[in-house]
């Protein structure tokens, strides 16, 4: 990792789990006070403020890597996105699908409705993975023994949700490595399934779950799948701190051959996140001044081990995220 890449990673990453810090206490405070009287109010709060820390990774995607992302969808479909419930059935090709789905959430005004169902250790991350939890994601441990409970409690969760959620199910269970596709070809082969060329085989016991405890409440399941162009390189969080911008494709439709079926939609790219990120940045500024005169009493090695321990504690909780 080049010096401009480690010193993206160090600002970016204290803004980060600055603002982050500040969210989740918000969450905290908002879960133990509001939810268990209005569990609806609770979310249309918590909506608003996961969006003040999301919007901090769209800024990423849209500002800082300049990520364009192009969407292909039916007309029908398309313009009701975040208008109703639904269920996103997505592949998993790298480490940003579920950015790219986050940007495509941002520009339908469902953000902070956005919730995936997720490995359970994705739970423990710092800040974003505590801000999930806050927002009712579902973390599963990959044992349907204790899965299947989870999942049932899970979905009766969201019958009362108060605003138009995105629920992302990534059904091949894990990411998209050449070695898996290999590995699930062979099994295909074996069991006498179709061969897949593109994508791993499905695990279908939490796709059944939730069309099975979903569908009387949500209308719609949008089939996407996320793509990059051939001569693109596939967009990965690391690529983009180093500003390697790429152009990835969230659709609803698509025909694997660098070809598509449907129109073509323009997402553009809203100046909300630029705006987050710059309030966020502002207000650190002004609190590590703050700091810094707080601090002009101790003596200077104090202060510099004090800026070091954080500046380590950021560049390793930044390791784990990416």
């Amino acid at each position: 990792m080049g010096f401009p890449a480690a010193l993206a990673i160090v600002l970016i990453g204290i803004v980060f789990f600055a603002s982050g810090l500040v969210v989740n206490l918000v969450q905290a405070v908002t879960f133990l006070f509001f939810r268990p009287f209005s569990k609806g109010l609770y979310r249309r709060i918590n909506k608003v403020v996961a969006e003040m820390l999301w919007l901090e990774l769209i800024w990423l995607v849209d500002w800082w890597a300049n990520l364009k992302v192009e969407v292909y969808a039916d007309d029908e479909t398309f313009n009701l996105l975040g208008k109703e419930h639904a269920m996103l059935l997505s592949n998993h090709r790298s480490d940003v699908d579920w950015l790219i789905g986050w940007v495509l959430a941002e520009r339908s005004g469902c953000l902070g409705s956005s919730l995936a169902i997720m490995k359970r250790e994705n739970k423990w991350l710092p800040i974003i993975g505590w801000s999930m939890w806050f927002s009712d994601y579902v973390f599963l441990t990959r044992s349907w023994d204790k899965d299947e409970s989870t999942l049932k409690s899970g979905f009766e969760r969201l019958v009362d949700f108060p605003m138009p959620f995105w629920l992302a199910v990534f059904a091949e269970g894990t990411r998209f490595t050449q070695a898996k596709l290999e590995a699930a070809q062979e099994f295909a082969a074996a069991k006498g399934l179709p061969i897949p060329r593109n994508v791993l085989i499905p695990r279908t016991k939490g796709f059944v779950s939730a069309v099975t405890h979903l569908r009387a409440f949500v209308p719609a399941i949008y089939d996407c799948t996320v793509a990059v162009p051939k001569d693109q390189p596939s967009p990965t969080l690391l690529r983009m701190f180093r500003r390697q911008a790429s152009v990835d494709a969230a659709l609803d439709k698509f025909l694997v051959k660098d070809t598509f079926s449907e129109r073509k939609h323009d997402i553009g790219r809203p100046k909300k996140s630029l705006c987050v990120a710059i309030v966020w940045s502002t207000l650190l500024v002004w609190a590590i001044a703050s700091l810094f005169q707080w601090l002009s009493h101790l003596g200077s090695w104090v202060v510099i081990a004090i800026l070091v321990t954080l500046l380590v504690i950021i560049m390793i909780g930044m390791h784990i995220l990416i």
